[in-house]
């Protein structure tokens, strides 16, 4: 019998009450701790489905060459995935992210090309990522995962939402879900999942108020990594939330700092945004309801930064 490698431990994340920021005038927040991948991120469920759902059906060969555009947790994870199974793997990304997650990329083997933007998330950074990745793939005949058109990444999240469903069986049921979105493959996988057995679940989308394109505002430069791309992402329509939750960049990184200090939860930007938007409904919803979001990766990957520095 084949020994289980590490990819085998993705997944079965556990999930945890929030004791401090929720007070009893709120309803229950409860984060699932997705840190407690082998990479510390969800990216992890999303980089095993789209290389395996293209093994399968014969988009992907053994031994090719895998290119991919991304801000860091989607490399590392597709990084770790392509080095257990064998494959090489390019990744474009840029200094705009943690260099933690570029470090990583190259630990498991992938080689990286960065495109400068000193300014930080700018509008033009992931098209011009995407675009560079295109040329790769063409120059080389590589296979592209491409995350964001990559259906297959939303099916790498399901699991997640079924997981919860598992894990918080109610009372109370699960009233709302919310998270940060870049590809939104976490936000669609979770909350259809979830929808599926609560139909009447409050599904909120979360964005980076500097760039909040989701609310009707222009694109614009911010620092909470993992979304904020300045455009919709192509496969999140308005049928598929309820409401957009604006996040400014300075609320984002204080909730993270708050939540290492306060709950022992150690993570990056994208969770404080979560957090903050989580405890918003929270206010809003009252005692006698659950909310539900997303550690999305771990604080470690960002100790160099501005967030804790």
């Amino acid at each position: 019998m084949d020994r289980p490698s590490g990819i085998s431990a993705i997944g079965g994340t556990p999930v945890v009450r929030l004791a401090q920021l929720a007070d009893d005038r709120c309803a229950e927040v409860w984060v699932k701790m997705e840190a407690a991948n082998p990479t510390g991120s969800y990216k992890d469920r999303m980089a095993l489905a789209m290389i395996e759902a293209a093994e399968a059906d014969g988009r992907l060969q053994p031994g090719q060459l895998i290119v991919e555009y991304t801000g860091g947790s989607t490399g590392s994870s597709l990084a770790f995935v392509c080095a257990v199974k064998g494959y090489p793997l390019r990744i474009v990304s840029s200094d705009a992210f943690a260099d933690e997650k570029i470090r990583t990329m190259r630990v498991f083997g992938a080689e990286v090309e960065l495109i400068p933007s000193p300014d930080g998330i700018t509008p033009e950074l992931i098209p011009s990522m995407m675009r560079r990745a295109a040329e790769i793939t063409a120059e080389t005949g590589a296979f592209a995962t491409d995350q964001f058109n990559n259906t297959d990444m939303v099916d790498g999240y399901r699991r997640l939402g079924e997981e919860l469903l598992d894990q918080l069986p109610g009372p109370p049921p699960i009233s709302a879900f919310c998270s940060y979105v870049g590809t939104a493959g976490c936000f669609l996988g979770v909350s259809r999942a979830l929808a599926a057995a609560l139909p009447g679940l409050h599904r909120a989308v979360v964005e980076p108020a500097e760039s909040a394109v989701l609310s009707g505002r222009p694109p614009g430069i911010h620092r909470i990594e993992g979304g904020g791309i300045g455009h919709r992402p192509p496969q999140l329509h308005p049928a598929d939330y309820d409401e957009v939750i604006a996040i400014p960049e300075a609320e984002a990184f204080e909730t993270a700092r708050q939540a290492a200090r306060a709950e022992g939860i150690f993570s990056g930007p994208s969770t404080g945004a979560n957090l903050a938007a989580a405890l918003e409904i929270a206010r809003r919803l009252g005692p006698g309801h659950r909310v539900v979001t997303i550690q999305v990766d771990s604080g470690l990957k960002y100790l160099t930064g501005q967030l804790y520095s």
